[in-house]
């Protein structure tokens, strides 16, 4: 097969589009062809668009910073108008559901100038952090198809490491960017919660856990993604600091020397880090340190026993809100047959918080945002940590049992323990491709900064990108492969 544009990130394809040296049509028909032959494998696209990707690339196109770049969009997180969106359930899918709203992501997105090609896997609701819903099937890892992608936007990641596209929308509530961006080897940010608007249809999302951005080959094109989603609206119940410059300008310039610390031993006790994913940290570390960086085994107070209790009390309540939404919406009731079993388990635990108990979680997790972020104000810049404390692992191992029915929210632990904890603060953190294992899978390293200063993480992650580049490496199921 082809893979013409394959190679060449989002910044790349924008510039030749401005250059006359591709036209949208080229680069949507080139992305619709490797969609084409390599979702058979991976199942990571589950709405191809392709017909009205065509059409908006024949079109006139905003001429904006994406104008004819083709993307993807996460089937979760965001609506588009006209398209279906399902969010991993079968509930949803059995009724065809096709959202009549634009959110104001995508607005950007369109104005921006991209094509929207198709949309992502993810698991039901965003609740496992492997992109494995009963409705769709499993997406699996192009790294090692046994194994998964990551999740919640585990879809978008395969297919952007892949090369079906070069960039793709994604979301995190726990970690939902920076694991499959771990897993699949590629660059994955969390904003700092109120960076990128959820509006105009919600205004907050899991306690401010859920930020929005995507996954990417590049720092560059991470970057850009940041500029073209970024700065509040109308309503926002989170506000971040303003960035002093564009966040595209950040790529490159010379961060100084930051002071750094690190940490490899999972917060809370939660999970037990391999020995390649520890040693994957110790040694970005060491190439921090070799960049000129003051590196010391110094780290945030992250082992609140309670977070985990927070936590959980704060995302069933949620599910089971967003269910009672779904039906209202649909004018059909939910029952347990019409969800996964651990949906449900969520949804029915939810109901049995009361009023006080959610406040006082929310009470809680603010009190452990204030012990945890005292660090950076103490005067350090940077956390290096494992992004995910293990490497990719095999598929099916995250569905409840007769016997341990709380599966999935054990196991979830495990993925989430180094994620998680950035999420209830709502402060930045990046995952960068810096290792492979000896079996050929990537480990990312997660970098976490103050609330408000991606700019920091951009200035560090692109240092990084030029000592220890990573864009050649490609998955044995690829475009270039």
């Amino acid at each position: 097969m082809s893979n013409d544009f394959a190679t060449v990130d989002a910044v790349g394809q924008a510039a030749l589009v401005r250059a006359g040296d591709a036209s949208p049509l080229e680069l949507t028909d080139a992305a619709i062809a490797r969609i084409e032959k390599l979702n058979p494998d991976l199942n990571a696209v589950i709405h191809p668009l392709f017909e009205k990707a065509r059409a908006d690339a024949e079109g006139p196109l905003p001429d904006g910073p994406l104008r004819g770049v083709p993307v993807l969009l996460k089937d979760f997180d965001t609506y588009s108008a006209g398209d279906p969106f399902h969010a991993g359930m079968a509930f949803l899918k059995a009724r065809n559901w096709v959202e009549p709203r634009d959110t104001w992501l995508v607005r950007k997105l369109r104005s921006a100038g991209a094509v929207v090609a198709g949309k992502t896997n993810t698991p039901e609701l965003g609740l496992k952090p492997s992109a494995e819903p009963l409705a769709y099937g499993p997406t699996r890892n192009p790294w090692d198809t046994s194994r998964s992608p990551g999740g919640s936007s585990g879809g978008s990641a395969a297919a952007v490491a892949s090369g079906m596209v070069a960039i793709a929308h994604a979301a995190d509530g726990g970690g939902s960017i920076r694991i499959p961006a771990s897993m699949c080897g590629l660059v994955g940010l969390k904003p700092t919660t109120g960076r990128v608007s959820l509006g105009p249809f919600a205004g907050d999302s899991w306690h401010g856990f859920v930020a929005q951005l995507g996954v990417s080959r590049t720092v560059r094109d991470t970057a850009l993604l940041l500029d073209v989603f970024s700065g509040p609206m109308p309503g926002d119940p989170y506000l971040a600091e303003p960035p002093a410059r564009p966040f595209s300008e950040e790529v490159g310039v010379d961060p100084g020397a930051l002071r750094v610390g690190i940490l490899t031993l999972a917060p809370g006790g939660l999970a037990t880090t391999m020995p390649e994913c520890a040693a994957a940290t110790e040694d970005a570390a060491r190439l921090l340190e070799s960049l000129g960086h003051h590196v010391d085994a110094s780290a945030p107070a992250v082992d609140d026993p309670a977070v985990s209790a927070n936590f959980l009390t704060v995302v069933s309540s949620w599910i089971a809100y967003e269910l009672d939404d779904w039906a209202a919406r649909t004018g059909e009731e939910i029952t347990e047959d019409d969800v996964e079993a651990s949906t449900w388990t969520y949804a029915e635990m939810g109901r049995q918080v009361t009023g006080p108990q959610y406040v006082a979680a929310r009470e809680g997790l603010y009190r452990t945002t204030r012990t945890v972020t005292r660090w950076w104000a103490d005067g350090y810049d940077v956390l290096v940590t494992p992004t995910v404390p293990e490497k990719p692992p095999v598929l099916g191992g995250f569905e409840p049992t007769a016997e341990n029915p709380m599966q999935t929210f054990v196991r979830s632990g495990e993925i989430v323990a180094f994620t998680a904890p950035f999420n209830v603060t709502g402060q930045p953190a990046i995952s960068l491709p810096l290792a492979w294992s000896d079996d050929g899978l990537p480990i990312g390293v997660q970098l976490i900064a103050a609330a408000g200063r991606e700019d920091v993480l951009l200035r560090v992650a692109s240092q990084l990108e030029v000592a220890r580049p990573w864009a050649d490496r490609w998955p044995p199921v690829s475009a270039v492969s």
